[in-house]
């Protein structure tokens, strides 16, 4: 054993470890891609790890590792889990082989965007098992009782993390993983390795042939799949059970202070909570004593706690045991009401008389995080308690000091050429800029809707600009329709769309945003990184190879930091007919530079320059600021990529470039 101070995601990611993972996939995804990331960066040996095109794609190879009888792990947030179901309910039909474990992180608070989506509601949905850890260390020791159970009962089990957890640092004791056995030989000495990169974890694999459990050819079939999905979903709740993972403390029972007996049990006050809540509970506790302890209205030795790890199957037996004992129910859970609709069934059937309170009864939202605030809030509403104004107000002082900054692209960023060209060709073409929707995705791109850009109008779900534009085209809008879209959502969710736009040849012009990274999440590779950063094997694909194969007739590919010349082109593409494909092809400037690779190098040209500030105005790069007597703009050499798109901006030839740019090598390279 040793002792490590690790992330929830790296907890989980050598938990899977030490259980005998074989194949890990996923598609990257804020908070959830600490786990697969990891994992990369060990190079563990006998372990298949990728980044998969999309997170249906990642499910269903984990599934076929699990069903060749192999431990797989599937890891993606909560907005992939959407993208996965198509698979998933069908895979929870047929059941696993191989322990099969999802892992999903969900956003409460929406600290990395989209939605507040509450996966719990997949998990009943889908009648799988999820478990639910409340800290860094119950995420190392869970994902392993989750590869248990997955195997034992024979279906997929979802492990839940949120933001708080998978983001969050503790010391975790952790086990050194056994090394890998040999992958064992076919009859001849034939590996059974098809792929042949590195060994396996000492099983054989399998091929299980049974189209009555593995296909879904017929009703009988399906409906006897559900059947014993149910009967796996109750048997996955004894075992549940016999592990102890749902952990139930009751007080001792006791008179009420206005004294006699309590109505609806002896115990007084229950608490059930999950997730990263029960965390928060003996500091809450702490607070609580503090404010109502010294008047005897409360005291911790006197509440019962019911911490739920396994979400789905309800833990009813736990809820009956704990209504009878108590008067009054808190439930703390973040996002949905799941937990509290469960304990009120069961309240129901067994005529409990006394509170529950949660969200359905009032106190409680079903948006935001949970903390310290809401356990005590919860208390005080539980036992009719004040809480003092101003108790969790923090100081806001300095908040009020820091400077509004936008959102906006890095320095360098080739978006920022792709935006200004977007907006001057639609000004040239004689449009006013809410004339021409422009669409805009998942990722880096949709920095392109705040300032200084005010170019982007929309962003749904991966790929959904291309699609969305089709509608509006379809809708009756006469102007110029742009979807914009990165390479790796392109390759994500974005053919699809595309395909159909090409089939019923819609009048839109698509700019596909290539910097050879998926950037956003934290620079992960995707099907058209360059061969050099790949994994050993892997071959890239080439969206400028890919697009003509389509049957596109208008295909471009600028160079976004040519602003004149990616300005013409996208010009003409909004005046052509059919679709037009626009590639805007740079790399992430954080990654060239992380090379020792620049674009090229600017300087102001003090003379010349007269403060106007277009330059910053219109690009808004973090790198251009103003010097301390207010007299001329300034250049960060730390943050300047050398991209020139201020020097093309400047009327009076302020700034200037002082050496031949990477980006224009590039583009010769393309014209050869």
């Amino acid at each position: 054993m040793e002792t490590r101070l690790i992330t929830g995601n790296e907890a989980l990611a050598l938990g899977a470890l030490h259980a005998g993972v074989r194949v890990v996939t996923g598609y990257p995804g804020t908070p959830s891609t600490g786990a697969l990331a990891s994992l990369l960066a060990m190079e563990p040996d006998g372990v298949h790890v990728e980044w998969s095109t999309n997170e249906k794609v990642a499910l269903e190879v984990a599934a076929g590792a699990s069903w060749a009888g192999q431990r797989a792990l599937c890891t993606m947030k909560m907005s992939g889990l959407n993208v996965a179901y198509d698979s998933l309910i069908s895979l929870a039909y047929s059941g696993c082989i191989g322990g099969l474990v999802i892992y999903v992180a969900d956003d409460p608070g929406v600290h990395a965007g989209m939605a507040e989506q509450d996966s719990r509601g997949y998990a009943c949905m889908s009648d799988l098992p999820m478990l639910e850890p409340a800290s860094v260390a119950e995420a190392y020791q869970l994902i392993q009782s989750a590869f248990e159970l997955s195997e034992q009962v024979g279906s997929p089990v979802f492990v839940r993390l949120v933001t708080a957890v998978a983001n969050s640092k503790a010391p975790v004791e952790v086990v050194r993983p056994d090394p890998p056995a040999p992958f064992p030989a076919r009859e001849g000495g034939v590996p059974l390795s098809a792929s042949g990169r590195g060994r396996g974890r000492g099983r054989e694999a399998k091929l299980v042939r049974d189209i009555t459990r593995f296909t879904k050819a017929g009703s009988a079939i399906c409906i006897a799949q559900h059947r014993d999905l149910l009967a796996r979903l109750e048997k996955a709740g004894q075992i549940i059970g016999e592990m102890g993972l749902d952990r139930l403390q009751l007080a001792p029972p006791h008179p009420s202070p206005m004294g006699g007996e309590r109505e609806g049990g002896a115990g007084g006050l229950g608490i059930v909570t999950s997730g990263v809540t029960a965390s928060y509970l003996e500091e809450g506790f702490e607070i609580a004593a503090h404010l109502w302890g010294r008047n005897q209205v409360f005291s911790r030795n006197l509440v019962s706690v019911l911490k739920v790890v396994a979400v789905n199957p309800f833990p009813a037996e736990e809820v009956r045991v704990l209504l009878h004992h108590c008067s009054t129910v808190l439930v703390l859970e973040e996002l949905e009401p799941y937990i509290e609709r469960g304990i009120y069934v069961e309240a129901r059937r067994m005529g409990f008389a006394g509170r529950i309170v949660g969200k359905l009864d009032g106190p409680f939202e079903r948006v935001g995080e949970y903390g310290v605030e809401q356990v005590v809030r919860g208390i005080g509403a539980a036992l009719d308690l004040p809480v003092p104004e101003g108790l969790f107000q923090g100081d806001e002082a300095a908040e009020h000091l820091a400077a509004k900054r936008p959102i906006t692209v890095c320095a360098g960023c080739p978006h920022r050429g792709t935006f200004m060209a977007i907006n001057r060709a639609i000004r040239k073409s004689g449009y006013k800029k809410d004339e021409v929707m422009v669409t805009g995705d998942i990722g880096c791109t949709i920095l392109g809707m705040n300032p200084p850009f005010h170019a982007i109008w929309t962003e749904v779900s991966m790929g959904a600009s291309v699609s969305l534009a089709q509608g509006y085209v379809h809708g009756g809008i006469e102007t110029p329709v742009i979807a914009t879209i990165g390479d790796s959502t392109f390759f994500h969710a974005g053919i699809p769309g595309l395909i159909n736009a090409i089939q019923h040849q819609v009048p839109l012009t698509l700019i596909i945003l290539d910097n050879g990274w998926t950037s956003m999440t934290g620079m992960q590779v995707n099907p058209g990184t360059d061969e050099a950063f790949q994994q050993p094997g892997n071959r890239r694909v080439d969206i400028a190879g890919l697009i003509p194969t389509l049957g596109v007739e208008h295909f471009f590919v600028i160079d976004p930091f040519d602003l004149d010349e990616a300005t013409e082109t996208i010009q003409k593409a909004l005046a052509l007919p059919g679709v037009k494909v626009v590639l805007a092809r740079q790399e992430c400037a954080i990654q060239a530079m992380r090379q020792g690779i620049r674009a090229g190098k600017v300087r102001v040209v003090t003379e010349n320059c007269n403060l106007c500030k277009l330059c910053i105005t219109l690009t808004g790069c973090p790198a251009l600021g103003i010097d301390v007597e207010g007299d001329t703009i300034t250049i960060d050499p730390v943050l300047c990529y050398g991209c020139g798109l201020c020097a093309q901006v400047c009327n009076r030839e302020a700034i200037e470039r002082v050496s031949e740019s990477a980006s224009e090598r590039l583009s010769d390279k393309v014209s050869e």
